[in-house]
């Protein structure tokens, strides 16, 4: 069910009262945790001075012969973000991302973007929306989501989450339902097309929504050590506040994979890769100078924006992903800080197809049963602006082009 809030400033004014009543040495537990992040912004920096990659890459090609380095592994589970290389031979990541530009070119796409529906989920970030088409059925991005190689990828980073938590099964790691979502298409050259540094999944909720209020459980009662962002308990079972392009689905990681070259300076993405980060978002509305009725700038419907003026500790550790090349993929943490630079320095195209890791689980099936209809129809999945461009398009991908594997991870042959 949605969260649903009458009066926002009172629902804070009495959520924090209690929160702060029962951990009443709030400042100093906030204290512990913002020199436990410092001390990993440090280690993030002595990597990069070192010239060490400080978000893990390893080949896909290990998961599939179920050798990734365990150290790789323990590193994920701390930076809480990875770079697979090579899901994708490269040629084919350059066929999709060639044929995607036919099909968004031949059924005139750009001349239906002036009517867009305006989601305004980025409205309160500093930067404006990235180019970021609504396009979610293309056969590429069919043929990719139902693919083995991403199945297997998403399958892997499932299993790093403690799935079975506080006596119940929380999901099921190894089936992977479809999270249809968007195309990124951003030309050379482009400025002021960035997001600024935010987390998607909820804003406001993950203080006013109890089961929110469960994940983050440790930290608010101020035993912070034993919080475990892949800890699954209760994240299957939050509540968002409707809103256009607010994901409604649970995602282990959020990612996207690469169609064309990129990397830092080229309007991409950035990462602040300590995967506990939301420890320190959550304590430091708590604090004395946060007003009673605000959350650090946190608005309902909207991402939630990591800012310079309460949350500069975090952002000093703002970083570049590593140079993709087509085919690769690069998955992020659903708690992970992330932005996108907000000028396109390089001299290509900068494309990629948003594909998320998410796992079964109730909340993820009843999602499934409504973007069902919208794929037959060639509509706009339910979380997402009803643009609908695609329902005339001609190339838009079929039931037909689904495969056993693509029939089952959209939820036709269960919900149908």
């Amino acid at each position: 069910m949605p969260l649903m809030i009458d009066n926002l400033p009172e629902a804070i004014r009495t959520t924090k009262h209690a929160l702060r009543a029962a951990l009443p040495n709030y400042a100093q537990v906030f204290r512990e945790v913002e020199d436990a992040i410092r001390q990993q912004v440090d280690a993030i920096h002595r990597d990069r001075h070192r010239e060490r990659e400080p978000i893990p890459v390893f080949d896909y090609k290990s998961i599939v012969s179920h050798d990734v380095d365990p150290r790789t592994t323990e590193q994920i589970k701390t930076r809480g973000a990875c770079v697979v290389r090579q899901v994708f031979d490269p040629a084919q990541a350059t066929d999709w991302n060639d044929e995607i530009a036919h099909y968004v070119e031949a059924n005139r796409l750009d001349e239906k973007l002036a009517h867009r529906a305006e989601d305004k989920y980025f409205g309160t970030l500093s930067s404006s929306k990235p180019q970021i088409y609504g396009v979610y059925w293309s056969k590429p991005q069919v043929a990719a989501r139902q693919s083995e190689q991403l199945t297997n990828t998403r399958v892997f980073l499932n299993r790093l989450w403690r799935a079975e938590s506080e006596g119940r099964q929380r999901f099921d790691p190894e089936r992977v339902p479809v999270y249809a979502d968007r195309i990124r298409r951003r030309p050379p050259g482009s400025e002021s097309l960035g997001l600024s540094p935010h987390v998607d999944g909820g804003s406001v909720e993950r203080w006013l929504d109890p089961n929110f209020r469960q994940v983050y459980r440790h930290v608010l009662s101020g035993n912070w050590r034993a919080y475990d962002p892949f800890d699954a308990a209760f994240r299957p079972e939050v509540q968002e506040i409707p809103s256009p392009a607010v994901c409604s689905m649970f995602r282990t990681f959020q990612g996207w994979t690469a169609l064309t070259p990129q990397g830092p300076g080229d309007g991409t993405l950035q990462l602040i890769p300590i995967v506990n980060a939301m420890a320190y978002v959550v304590l430091r509305a708590l604090q004395d100078d946060v007003p009673d009725d605000e959350l650090c700038g946190a608005q309902p419907a909207r991402a939630l924006s990591i800012k310079p003026e309460w949350h500069s500790v975090l952002l000093d550790a703002v970083t570049p992903i590593p140079h993709m090349l087509p085919g690769d993929a690069v998955f992020w943490h659903s708690d992970v800080v992330h932005s996108v630079e907000d000028v396109h320095r390089g001299s290509g195209y900068s494309n990629v197809m948003y594909i998320a890791s998410a796992p079964w689980c109730a909340k993820n099936e009843a999602y499934l049963r409504q973007q069902l209809p919208s794929f037959l129809r060639g509509e706009s999945p339910p979380d997402f602006p009803a643009d609908h461009f695609e329902t005339d398009f001609v190339g838009r991908a079929q039931e037909s082009d689904l495969t056993a594997l693509g029939r089952a991870q959209m939820g036709l042959d269960l919900l149908r």
